[in-house]
């Protein structure tokens, strides 16, 4: 029987000390029904999906909506909710309208495209590794690498030229702030939208090779439409990957043997499948993927009525014992990944995953190699962890050498 009301709010709170366990209360929830009922902060009762066969059943299935305009949708956030309210765009709409707006850019980010700025990528990577060298024996590696290196690259790929890209990059950074208040969220994205809006002016006369420049040549969306395109892909850039670089090097570090395979390994083959496990295992999107049933479905052999809100925990589907071999609690890089659900599933899956791939198989396959010294300058319990965030991560990664 699914978990009563009462008894689970979402999100649960994680055991301090233990950033890579799953919420004690969450891993309960998961063993006990894979589909249950729980309360979020506005006061909502969706249900929570946390198997990984319901999790790819919700995830591929139509009546299950993207659609956050629909009665019953469940925002993460209260931030989340204004943020959605104003852009309309892939990730919040069905198809086929997605189908429509995610083929513009398909070719931006596919693996084709991800892979001829691979030398880039290696090259700023370099870059950034030289300077942290050069300014001593420790750094944080979140504010020196993680975020400069996601920002760098998201930039590439809209085609924003380096001059903007700093101004860029410290907006990111103001949006990510835990616990900012609704009215300076919303103004740092106005002043976001304002930039990317000047730029796509600027496509108009010059359109380069990047998103935006495809967007404004092709012609088919108004300029509006672009920039709001825009903006999800560099807010959504400037997470995920900077928290994956940050959480994956903490995971090595403490776990030396993972960490020396990683290190010693000149196949690229391996970094890639290691690129998965720690993908898997870390699961930084923590706030579940929502959805919105638009008629009746069953899902775990429990009925969801049509507009009840869903949260997909893909978080705990990849730690679903049915689906991965061994112990899906311990971090192993020889083991074959590859169906998780960090990236989603069906038509909404992750547009950046390649993007976000080919980076962190730079930044791994770098990192260690370059500073084989590599260690915590701090104890995992001292760190400030981002816990209100869509994202999971640490506010900084304090190392040294």
């Amino acid at each position: 029987m699914p978990t009563s009301l009462e008894e689970q709010f979402y999100p649960m709170e994680r055991t301090p000390g233990c950033p890579f366990d799953l919420p004690p209360k969450l891993r309960e929830v998961s063993r006990t029904a894979p589909v249950s009922r729980v309360r979020i902060w506005d006061g909502s009762s969706p249900w929570l999906v946390t198997g990984y066969a319901e999790a790819r059943a919700v995830l591929t299935d139509p009546r299950a909506s993207s659609d956050q305009s629909l009665p019953g949708y469940t925002f993460a956030a209260p931030q989340a909710k204004a943020f959605h309210s104003r852009n309309r765009s892939m990730p919040t709409v069905d198809d086929p309208e997605h189908a429509y707006l995610r083929r513009m850019v398909t070719a931006d980010f596919s693996n084709r495209r991800m892979e001829s700025l691979r030398p880039v990528f290696q090259r700023t990577v370099d870059e950034l590794i030289d300077a942290m060298l050069a300014n001593g024996n420790g750094a944080d590696l979140f504010a020196d690498l993680a975020v400069p290196m996601s920002s760098k690259a998201i930039c590439e790929v809209l085609g924003v030229h380096h001059r903007e890209g700093e101004r860029f990059a410290a907006l990111g950074r103001i949006m990510a702030v835990p616990g900012s208040p609704p009215e300076v969220h919303a103004k740092v994205v106005e002043d976001m939208r304002a930039l990317l809006g000047s730029l796509v002016q600027q496509a108009h006369i010059d359109p380069g090779d990047g998103v935006i420049g495809h967007l404004v040549r092709a012609g088919e969306l108004p300029d509006e439409e672009i920039v709001a395109t825009a903006l999800l892909l560099m807010a959504a850039g400037h997470g995920a990957t900077a928290h994956m670089t940050t959480l994956g090097t903490m995971a090595l570090l403490t776990h030396p043997d993972q960490l020396a395979l990683v290190r010693e390994s000149q196949d690229p083959a391996f970094i890639a499948g290691a690129v998965e496990e720690l993908l898997r295992y870390l699961s930084v999107a923590h706030l579940g993927r929502r959805r919105t049933a638009k008629e009746d479905l069953e899902v775990g052999g429990v009925r969801i009525r049509a507009g009840e809100g869903i949260i997909v925990a893909t978080d705990t589907a990849n730690h679903d014992p049915r689906a991965f071999d061994g112990d899906p609690d311990v971090l192993d890089l020889h083991r074959d990944a590859r169906h998780h659900l960090a990236f989603g599933f069906g038509v909404h899956q992750c547009l950046g995953q390649q993007l976000s791939r080919v980076l962190l198989q730079v930044i791994y396959g770098t990192l260690y190699r370059r500073i084989p010294t590599l260690e915590l300058a701090v104890a995992v319990d001292q760190l400030p962890y981002t816990l209100d965030l869509a994202i999971y991560g640490v506010k900084a990664l304090p190392v040294k050498w």
